[in-house]
């Protein structure tokens, strides 16, 4: 078992001391395992197509600085704990910033991007856990970390891999933001699925995933030629261009119906959009929505239909660590499948000193299977 002593002193990293001020590259001391995580040697970091509205302050998160930014990540053991029955140096593992407080699993955050909203998490984020991916090296909750089988992914296909890379891996956590919401809803195989707005990084990897899960597909955007990508996806894929006019777009989906759940993935500022109400109103009878957004504000909603037709809501914040697992488990096997297998590709690979160039890749690469990786 490697020991601290082979780990470095010290590492680079990524910091934000201030949204008034650029990201700094600067050596930070390199982290200890103890009982209840492990360090983890950094591969490819995920990096949020509105990354750099995190980092200066458009998008208005909240998080204690200084701080190490980050993304959900692949990478491999690099020290683990006393308490650490699985884990070992050298190990495949993917390092999941959704973070859970061990005494209260109720309060949860997303660890260096967003401290969430209760005095627990805020505690988390401000002690223990406030550093993230965006660096060589990152301390990770044991819960938090999961292992990957690197032969069978990583494998040569003429000895039964899957032939993949650790670049492709790291779309498993685009993956896993839509899992988590049809898992809450309990999405089956048969049923149909409306995804909106479905021409967004989390709106494309969900059409691939319910295609995996066995459903049939509506997507709908208001971007013409990205639900033309979509739709040449599968003949399961239908497409609704979003026209603004609820009466007309709630009779477009119905034509694809019934309609079973209803995925929304909003972004903050569809607060007025009316795809929501036109999605609620297509549903059959004992539909579903799952609420995954990002709209901070409040929206309308068609009460009397939702009342009669037995319609249940779903909030979901992220999804849950039993949903990673199943999740890597249908990737291992081959049902959900990466990379040149659902058209998704990494569009821009950067270092740590290449943070800017990344953050600007990743927001004019928000397509279907478009995404963007920091690779310390």
């Amino acid at each position: 078992m490697a020991s601290e002593t082979s780990l470095p002193s010290t590492h680079r990293a990524i910091v934000l001391h201030s949204l008034d001020t650029p990201l700094k590259i600067e050596q930070q001391p390199t982290p200890k395992a103890t009982p209840g995580n492990v360090v983890v040697r950094i591969l490819a970091a995920n990096v949020l197509s509105y990354g750099r509205e995190i980092l200066d302050g458009t998008r208005p998160y909240p998080y204690p600085k200084p701080y190490i930014p980050g993304g959900s990540a692949v990478g491999r053991i690099a020290a683990v704990g006393t308490d650490s029955s699985i884990f070992s140096p050298g190990q495949l593992v993917l390092a999941d910033i959704m973070t859970r407080a061990r005494d209260d699993t109720s309060a949860s955050y997303l660890m260096g991007i967003h401290n969430g909203f209760s005095s627990t998490t805020i505690k988390l984020a401000t002690d223990e856990w406030r550093n993230s991916t965006y660096a060589e090296y990152a301390k990770i909750p044991l819960e938090s970390c999961y292992p990957l089988d690197e032969a069978r992914l990583l494998g040569d296909p003429a000895s039964g891999g899957l032939g993949y890379t650790v670049d492709d891996l790291t779309y498993i956590y685009r993956l896993l933001v839509p899992f988590g919401g049809f898992r809450d809803v309990d999405l089956k195989v048969g049923e149909t699925v409306l995804i909106g707005p479905a021409t967004g990084p989390f709106g494309t990897a969900a059409v691939s995933l319910a295609l995996a899960l066995g459903a049939n597909v509506v997507a709908m955007g208001r971007n013409a030629q990205v639900l033309e990508k979509l739709a040449a996806m599968s003949d399961k894929v239908k497409t609704v261009q979003i026209t603004g006019l609820v009466e007309n777009d709630t009779a477009a989906i119905k034509k694809h119906g019934p309609i079973d759940v209803f995925f929304d993935i909003s972004p903050p500022m569809a607060a007025e959009s009316t795809h929501i109400m036109s999605g609620i109103l297509s549903l059959a009878h004992s539909g579903r929505v799952s609420l995954m957004g990002g709209i901070a504000g409040n929206i309308s909603i068609p009460y009397g239909a939702i009342m009669f037709n037995d319609l249940k809501l779903h909030g979901k914040f992220m999804y849950e660590r039993k949903d990673v697992r199943m999740l890597i488990k249908m990737v291992e096997t081959g049902i959900m499948g990466l990379g040149k297998k659902i058209g998704a590709r990494v569009e821009g690979k950067f270092g740590l000193e290449q943070w800017d160039e990344a953050f600007t890749a990743a927001k004019e690469n928000a397509g279907p299977g478009q995404y963007v990786i920091i690779a310390p």
